[in-house]
């Protein structure tokens, strides 16, 4: 008997439909990525759903693949909750298998708790909209659901200090935030490092880096910066943002004595509070 599964979403039947027309033109990935101007792993992960092209590029495909507008028209009808920049992040986490975050100054939104991200979006939006800020931390805190599981994806946070000692939203938000992160620790959802401030410069300060890792296809590696992010699947970039990592990690704190210095910090910004 073969493996049962679950319903394809919209993003998958649209990976299935490329992967068809793709087949019936005659033509390979690459082939098809020489067209459309773009790598085959990027063509590997829209045929498998995980990402969406561009509109750019889903204009590419459908003169590559004589589909007169198809794949154009079906993208609109993909919307997602998420900025440009951030979309396909959010798609990709979800079927990761592995992910590797290293957070430089706040902690990272799939850990994040409700006023712990609503401190951040208002600290974005000084002119900000009580619903506007109440559906960003929905969708965030709906993102964080991939976690809920006791099993994939795998997740790897390694913290600079500085996420535990800046404090966001007040005392009482960033002792219960910190908890949190200390508490999936523990309950062995997440490995945890703290790279502490005694270890110096470190390969990673300059930016955050998420690494993503799936069955049947190709890592990726994404950065972030004020008003951008790059999603990097070219294997060279990607290899050397693991290195960055893997040299970060080294300097880090074992994972024992990083529960245990997050969970001194949460007493620090409680005891601040009185």
């Amino acid at each position: 008997m073969g493996t049962r599964q679950g319903p394809r979403t919209p993003r998958q039947k649209y990976g299935e439909e490329l992967r068809l027309r793709r087949v019936a033109a005659g033509l390979t990935q690459e082939a098809l990525s020489e067209m459309v101007v773009c790598s085959p792993t990027l063509i590997s992960h829209y045929e498998a759903g995980r990402r969406l092209p561009s509109p750019e590029d889903a204009q590419r495909i459908d003169r590559a693949l004589g589909t007169d507008g198809f794949f154009e028209r079906w993208l609109r009808d993909l919307e997602t909750k998420f900025n440009d920049r951030f979309a396909a992040v959010a798609e990709l986490e979800q079927q990761a298998v592995l992910i590797k975050q290293f957070a430089l100054s706040l902690v990272p939104g799939l850990l994040q708790t409700d006023d712990y991200a609503r401190a951040l979006f208002e600290a974005y939006r000084p002119n900000y909209r009580r619903e506007e800020i109440d559906k960003d931390v929905v969708s965030r805190i709906e993102r964080a659901r991939l976690l809920d599981g006791p099993m994939n994806p795998v997740v790897w946070s390694l913290l600079d200090e500085a996420v535990l000692r800046r404090q966001v939203g007040g005392p009482l938000v960033m002792a219960e935030q910190l908890r949190k992160v200390a508490a999936m620790a523990e309950a062995g959802r997440l490995r945890l490092h703290v790279l502490p401030f005694e270890a110096g410069a470190h390969s990673l300060q300059e930016s955050l880096l998420t690494l993503m890792s799936f069955e049947g296809s190709a890592p990726v590696a994404y950065v972030e910066g004020f008003q951008t992010g790059n999603l990097m699947d070219d294997p060279r970039l990607v290899a050397s943002s693991s290195a960055a990592y893997d040299l970060a990690l080294g300097n880090a704190l074992s994972h024992q004595e990083s529960v245990a210095r997050v969970r001194a910090a949460a007493e620090e910004h409680e005891h601040d509070h009185q």
